[in-house]
């Protein structure tokens, strides 16, 4: 492909060639597809730089597109760095740096075989944390170790919320339940420990030794001097020794670049002491300048009692105020709302849209990224497909498009920093939703008659287990539900 071809390709874009939402110059997307081709069309940079460690479960891998995979205890004993350096990685570092595709990165392949837009292969390559390190990268042998530039590790799966959407792997609160009542009686079992011994994902209990645990903190000195961006996951990382090690060890040791970029995912429903030890790092790490920027990565999907139904152990009114505890404490720290956008989103998500703006308003000041302290980030759910907005009635799709539309109202004009308010992105990502749930596709018809089915049956046995009620807290949806209850396979 031509860059004339390539620049054609990347549509819509302003005057200047800008994609429409974006600030970056496709020049440098262009640049960097040809810099990655010149050694082979399956290069990818993200192979070596970024890694996404599941510790709980002995797994690892780059991006999240490909499937996690098992990293071997043998390698680990004299490789501590095999938590992203595994012999199956390399192996397909090998194909990228012979010019071939990794059959695990098809979803990239897809993209650019049936598309003229550039790929995930590319976006990544391009990232700070990526593209200075080319030269290096195409130099090493495939054999050679690497530490990667963007770390996200999940310690373990303890965590005080059973979200309906989560899984026992990644929340020790849902691996009680299953233990205690088996699968839900949904056509795929949902949540059965089958699919996690089949898959090799059974979490390793908190309480007990972690051998890959044990390998990440011989592994970290060595790690931290070349990290760029650090992000902590879990299970709910505040309820994790290993989190506190690690801002322990941040404190003491100021990480050599002076650019470190410190992340953590945390539902902000934990212990006030925890809640406040929280907090108390968050302004050491600032005040002392230990950290480039700090970012707070918690979750909601809609608001009251709609979202403490979703995220089951939630008090919706206790977490806002978290989330406003931690904006006072620190006029640099960023809060980005994740929100797993699903069919029990839909009702209230106007609520949630307009309580953000507020957040946006309040807290918003020229120390921060685009004058904004908050960001919601918005992605449909597609798994569990029960609870995905495919199951719901069309006469929902407006409320959808009604939601995008008030993120429009409520935005700001395309790159201009000094008002307060939603990114082109952060409402493209809503309409993005509205799109999905409009579009048809072959056996839609039927599919979505199992996951209604589906429906019924995971929400009456959540009522069931966990003593809620879905009528009384949906009433909207009381008429949909009762339909799910009738459907016969």
């Amino acid at each position: 492909m031509s860059e004339k071809e390539i620049k054609a390709s990347v549509t819509p874009v302003d005057e200047d060639g800008n994609k429409e939402g974006f600030s970056i110059d496709n020049k440098h997307f262009v640049e960097t597809k040809k810099q990655l081709d010149s050694i082979g069309c399956g290069m990818c940079l993200a192979k070596w730089t970024q890694v996404t460690m599941h510790l709980q479960l002995g797994h690892t891998h780059s991006c999240h597109h490909p499937a996690t995979h098992k990293i071997p205890l043998r390698e680990l004993e004299r490789n501590p760095s095999a938590l992203h350096n595994t012999r199956f990685k390399k192996m397909k570092r090998k194909e990228m740096l012979n010019g071939a595709r990794p059959k695990e990165c098809d979803y990239c392949w897809n993209v650019e075989d049936n598309s003229d837009r550039f790929s995930d292969r590319v976006f990544k390559s391009q990232e700070s944390w990526s593209k200075p390190h080319f030269d290096e990268i195409v130099k090493l042998d495939w054999r050679e170790n690497f530490n990667p530039r963007y770390v996200e590790v999940a310690f373990s799966n303890a965590c005080n919320f059973k979200c309906s959407y989560c899984a026992p792997a990644f929340s020790s609160k849902w691996q009680e339940e299953i233990e205690r009542h088996g699968a839900y009686p949904t056509t795929d079992e949902f949540n059965s420990f089958k699919y996690n011994e089949f898959e090799d994902k059974m979490p390793i209990p908190h309480r007990e030794y972690n051998p890959y645990v044990d390998a990440f903190w011989k592994w970290w000195p060595d790690l931290y001097q070349d990290l760029h961006t650090f992000r902590i996951t879990g299970g709910e990382p505040l309820l994790s020794k290993d989190t506190w090690g690690v801002f322990d060890y941040i404190l003491n040791h100021p990480n050599p670049n002076k650019k470190l970029n410190l992340a953590i995912n945390s539902n902000l429903g934990g212990p006030k002491n925890l809640i406040d030890k929280f907090i108390t790092n968050i302004k050491r790490l600032e005040d002392e300048e230990r950290v480039n920027e700090f970012i707070v990565f918690t979750s909601a999907e809609s608001w009251g009692n709609h979202a403490e139904y979703i995220r089951h152990g939630l008090d919706f009114n206790y977490f806002w105020d978290n989330c406003n505890r931690i904006l006072d404490a620190s006029n640099r720290t960023i809060l980005t709302f994740m929100s797993t956008y699903n069919a029990l989103s839909v009702p209230r998500y106007d609520k949630l849209i307009k309580g953000i703006y507020e957040l946006k308003e309040q807290y918003g000041n020229s120390d921060r990224y685009w004058n904004s302290a908050v960001f919601l980030d918005s992605s449909y759910l597609r798994y569990p497909t029960h609870q995905t907005v495919q199951v719901l009635p069309t006469e929902w799709d407006k409320k959808i498009l009604e939601q995008s539309q008030l993120m429009d109202f409520m935005g700001v004009p395309l790159f201009d920093h000094r008002y307060v308010g939603y990114s082109d992105i952060e409402i493209q990502k809503v309409k993005r939703i509205y799109d999905w749930k409009t579009s048809d596709w072959d056996g839609k018809e039927q599919q979505v008659k199992e996951h209604r089915y589906n429906f019924g049956k995971f929400f009456k046995e959540h009522d069931k287990r966990r003593g809620t009620d879905f009528r009384k807290t949906f009433p909207e949806l009381e008429g949909f539900y009762n339909d799910c209850q009738r459907i016969k396979l």
